[in-house]
């Protein structure tokens, strides 16, 4: 009798990141992975970098240094602070430690691919509620929840859409949930939110007893590779959290450069105010060519093409790849029709309109 893995784990497809490399091209733009296209704050890099210097001695397990920046940067209680290898490994661990077989996760219909990936690692599935224009519809998420629902994952925004929920329709959704239900906010574009009904779900992670935020440095703080992220919420869950996770989970390294990016608020400022400017521009100016622009508070932004053959989303990610700008096609999502554009640097973000005009009017 041969090796076996456990039922459902050779179903999953894994979760395939944005595409960096065009054969034929030798520097193309990046457009796929909505990286902060300003790199990192100065201080989180010299920090990695000194860090690098003892590679030798085991990280902080119990990531003291960087719970305490982000507990004095937001006023929070460290000790309900967890942090994980990217905002993805907590939502593995939250599988780990909540989910079993024939478990139910509810998502809204476009939501983030991790989550149901966490759901078919533990046995358990996902359910995905209707949104209403690309965006995620409280009362549709609430009638999926049955008494096997474990989990309710909730990006906000959205990825890959860019839409958000404002604050009032998140604690309309969270009061409609059974107390035993996790609602799990993941705030990973919260900080190029630029309206005022939006919350990240902090307050409500700190006063209810069944609510989870989860935050990245991948994005505002231009840490990808490092994968760091964290967590704030309720201490049962904060506590199950570290009893599943490695004890040395994060590197150190990206533990010190994580701290001195929290504690480095100005380069944050200027990334927000750098992509409020060019997401105006290129859904603007994209709009200006006839295509639809699906409204966004994120780094991103999802564009729909028409149907028939030559001008549809596959044609366009050709030709855009043909002027070697590469950006995200969202079919996993089922989302054919639409490409996802990462905001860049001026320079592609000129290109791309220039690329998307000629492939329009050719």
């Amino acid at each position: 009798m041969s090796v076996t893995p456990l039922p459902g784990i050779l179903d999953i497809v894994p979760y395939k990141g944005g595409e960096a490399k065009i054969p034929g091209i030798e520097n193309p733009w990046k457009l796929s992975s909505n990286e902060n296209p300003l790199g990192c704050s100065p201080a989180a890099r010299l920090a990695y970098q000194t860090a690098a210097e003892d590679l030798a001695i085991y990280p902080d397990g119990d990531h003291a240094g960087l719970r305490q920046a982000i507990s004095s940067r937001y006023g929070l209680d460290a000790g309900r602070i967890m942090c994980g290898n990217g905002s993805d490994e907590i939502f593995q661990l939250l599988g780990r430690a909540f989910l079993d077989q024939g478990d139910e996760v509810v998502q809204s219909a476009h939501g983030f691919l991790v989550y149901r990936l966490t759901a078919q690692q533990s046995g358990a599935i996902c359910v995905s509620a209707p949104e209403t224009n690309l965006t995620a519809d409280v009362d549709a998420l609430l009638a999926c929840v049955t008494s096997k629902t474990k989990i309710v994952f909730l990006a906000n925004p959205n990825n890959p859409t860019g839409t958000y929920l404002p604050h009032s329709e998140i604690k309309r959704l969270h009061a409609g949930l059974p107390d035993n239900v996790l609602l799990v906010l993941d705030a990973a574009y919260s900080e190029y939110v630029q309206t005022n009904d939006y919350s990240s779900g902090l307050e409500l992670a700190g006063e209810a007893s069944n609510v989870l935020m989860t935050r990245t440095f991948s994005k505002i703080h231009g840490l990808a590779a490092a994968r760091v992220g964290w967590c704030y919420g309720p201490q049962i869950v904060i506590d199950a959290l570290n009893r599943v996770r490695g004890p040395f989970n994060i590197s150190a390294p990206g533990l010190a450069a994580a701290k001195a990016a929290m504690l480095d608020q100005d380069f944050a400022n200027q990334s927000v105010a750098f992509n409020a400017h060019w997401l105006a521009f290129l859904t603007n100016e994209i709009r200006a060519l006839g295509l639809e622009v699906t409204p966004s508070v994120g780094n991103f932004i999802l564009v729909k093409f028409p149907s028939e053959p030559g001008k549809n989303a596959e044609a366009a990610d050709a030709f855009l790849r043909s002027r070697g700008l590469i950006v995200r096609a969202v079919r996993a999502y089922g989302l054919d029709a639409y490409l996802r554009i990462s905001i860049g640097l001026e320079e592609p973000n000129r290109l791309t309109v220039v690329a998307l005009k000629d492939f329009m009017g050719s």
